[in-house]
């Protein structure tokens, strides 16, 4: 079973689409990076996997329950990080802390030691005077103690420096392995989330426009340099498969996506050149999904592209 299957959800905020029509799974023991620019439904889509919001149509199964029937056994398996998190400010850490545990009866108190000390949080502050990022820190000791199948995570590398983004990271794969954990990690920081995800889920515009391994959806984009022998490559070109292209006659980058090993033996023998093809990063692979779910045209001329491939 997947701790969460989304069908057909819509969701409008008055005038504004949230959501259109999603579709989408996350599978069991998984780690599933949700990317969108911001006010794309991200966040949204969040709230309705733990009943918060409820769908205008469609439905949201959690844990194998419609999300507006999870009662108090089924929360207890969800961990849930807000990138908003609202905490009772008079509280020290260790008081916020003491009274979260007090509502769920597999707290792990040893954890929580732990958690608190990689994470280098001051457990002795006082909440409404600790920094964004120390707040965020403790968010994600709330969310882990009890020991979650499902961890939902809203930006928690947001308010993080460099080196604490990558002590969160290093975390949460340990929490990944040693329990039979699900983890959704809603971020716009897709460089640092790349390393530990093994799905994607992308929305734009409140739309879904990728739903798939991680691993496969890189392998359908590719940057090619390509060399031309004769300093004779076009100035736009028209195979489906080239996304958007930038170079000169003799030299071009091009970006292709569904490349078959045919097509590429095709393009080099057409244009008497030779191509190096090099893996895209997911940072590059996502402004191709969201310019494609735009509708906007694929800027396959040099001189409209702008620059020459190095």
């Amino acid at each position: 079973m997947n701790p969460v299957e989304i069908q057909h959800v819509s969701k409008s905020f008055g005038d504004a689409v949230a959501l259109a029509d999603v579709t989408a799974a996350v599978p069991r023991h998984s780690i599933v990076g949700l990317i969108g620019r911001n006010g794309s439904g991200k966040s949204t889509l969040l709230r309705h996997m733990t009943g918060l919001l409820l769908p205008d149509a469609g439905e949201c199964v959690t844990l194998g329950l419609p999300a507006a029937k999870l009662g108090p056994a089924e929360l207890a398996r969800i961990g849930v990080m807000d990138q908003h998190a609202h905490f009772v400010e008079w509280m020290t850490g260790t008081q916020l802390m003491r009274y979260v545990s007090s509502f769920y009866t597999t707290w792990d108190r040893a954890l929580e030691r732990d958690l608190t000390e990689l994470l280098e949080v001051d457990a002795s502050a006082r909440v409404g005077a600790m920094s964004p990022g120390h707040v965020q820190r403790l968010a994600l000791v709330l969310a882990s103690c009890h020991h979650p199948e499902l961890l939902l995570l809203d930006e928690p590398l947001s308010d993080l420096d460099p080196i604490a983004r990558q002590t969160v990271l290093r975390l949460l794969l340990d929490r990944f392995s040693r329990d039979d954990l699900t983890i959704v990690i809603s971020s716009h920081m897709l460089r640092d989330i790349e390393p530990v995800v093994n799905r994607i889920v992308c929305l734009h515009e409140g739309r879904l426009v990728a739903d798939a391994d991680s691993d496969a959806l890189r392998e359908r984009f590719a940057e090619w340099i390509v060399t031309s022998r004769a300093g004779s490559l076009p100035s736009a070109f028209d195979d489906p498969f080239v996304v958007s292209a930038q170079g000169d006659a003799h030299r071009a980058r091009l970006l292709v996506r569904d490349v078959a090993a045919t097509d590429a033996a095709r393009f080099e023998a057409a244009h008497d050149a030779a191509i190096e093809a090099r893996p895209l990063t997911l940072e590059q692979i996502f402004p191709v999904l969201t310019q494609q779910a735009s509708g906007q045209g694929r800027p396959r001329d040099a001189a409209e592209a702008g620059g020459v491939a190095r």
